[in-house]
């Protein structure tokens, strides 16, 4: 099975990081017994751009859970189906084409999910099968490849579809001034991926890859649950939305236990490190990419994708590594026949690896 395509969608508003931190500033300044404290923290997230849904002016007009709520399934329905066309256009298919979606956010809910109702929106077919995903946080794209090649394995003639959609500036809650939610204003973005998936018997697994038409193959994947770390990241969520729960300790646990995972899993394919051509990895922010970098002792920009994505979109959570792995498929293929590492990790704390192969 291979990843055919990768459609991406940002919302129109577009602000440098210095902008959205003197928004949040005016907003919380009630609440921020040290204004420059925010502005230490921004600046040192190595983020430079971020887009959000809505206007800075008109984010301090939406409260409560439900209205929150019912912006963001505005917003994933919007971007949802831009990123979803890019991907079917990129690939040459049609929604009649695709056999399963697989959908996830960590940043709203809606019952009928976001995939049903793009189903009646786009004209997927009747039998399509669905799997919204929620809770995996920023593990949930390369997770989300993961379950969809799964199916694609089970099914070689059918094609799966991935759809990530996250609004994290719905989830900025001005009444929380702690160190943790200081730090997520300043580093989540708001953005939606989708990637397709072939089977190994339809025509574009069928046909060989080139350099021009870059397909990776999905030779593995693995799953790495780290016991009793529910601690470091999730939600704590009430009647004004999601809360964030982040620990200073992420980078630490990344750094401690992300080589150990990534040496089980190639070992299990009778490969070792130094047959990885290029790691393709979740824009966490400045601390866990440092750690991924030391943890794996990587090379001078062998990151750089993922740098670049932080810069110029923040930390979209399950979207994330989903750009990166767009750009490598535009700019950076790597020569056929070499071996790509995709991971992320997330909320439980726990990992998620692919093992690809152009």
């Amino acid at each position: 099975m291979r990843i055919t395509s990768v459609g991406t969608a940002f919302p129109p508003h577009r602000y440098p990081q210095a902008v959205i931190t003197e928004a949040l500033k005016e907003r919380m300044q009630d609440k921020l017994a040290m204004p420059e404290v925010m502005d230490r923290l921004h600046t040192n997230c190595g983020v430079d751009y971020r887009h959000i849904m809505f206007p800075l002016e008109t984010l301090g007009s939406i409260s409560g859970f439900g209205p929150t709520n019912d912006a963001w399934i505005q917003g994933a329905m919007q971007l949802g189906q831009e990123a979803i066309q890019k991907a079917l256009d990129q690939a040459g298919l049609t929604p009649a084409d695709i056999s399963a979606i697989f959908f996830t956010s960590v940043t709203g809910i809606a019952c009928p999910s976001i995939d049903a109702r793009l189903v009646n929106r786009m004209g997927f077919p009747h039998d399509i099968k669905r799997t919204p995903i929620f809770g995996l946080g920023c593990v949930a794209g390369a997770a989300g490849i993961a379950r969809a090649a799964d199916y694609v394995r089970a099914y070689p003639k059918q094609y799966a579809l991935l759809l990530s959609v996250e609004l994290c500036s719905l989830t900025w809650q001005e009444q929380d001034s702690s160190m943790a939610a200081l730090v997520a204003c300043g580093l989540f973005g708001d953005g939606a991926a989708a990637v397709v998936l072939a089977g190994e018997e339809t025509p574009h697994a069928l046909k060989p890859t080139s350099v021009a038409e870059p397909c990776p193959r999905v030779v593995a994947t693995r799953s790495t649950f780290y016991p009793d770390t529910e601690h470091l990241m999730g939600w704590s969520i009430n009647h004004s939305g999601f809360n964030i729960v982040l620990s200073a300790d992420v980078p630490e646990l990344v750094n401690k236990e992300l080589r150990k995972t990534v040496e089980t899993f190639l070992s299990e394919q009778d490969m070792h490190m130094g047959q990885i051509c290029s790691f393709i990895f979740h824009s966490g922010g400045p601390k866990v990419l440092l750690a991924m970098e030391n943890s794996l002792n990587l090379p001078s920009g062998a990151l750089s994708a993922s740098w670049n994505s932080l810069r110029r979109h923040g930390n979209l959570s399950s979207a994330s590594v989903l750009t990166v792995m767009k750009e490598y498929l535009e700019n950076r293929p790597g020569s056929p026949g070499c071996y790509s590492m995709m991971g992320a990790m997330g909320p439980a704390f726990c990992s998620e690896l692919l093992l690809l192969q152009w």
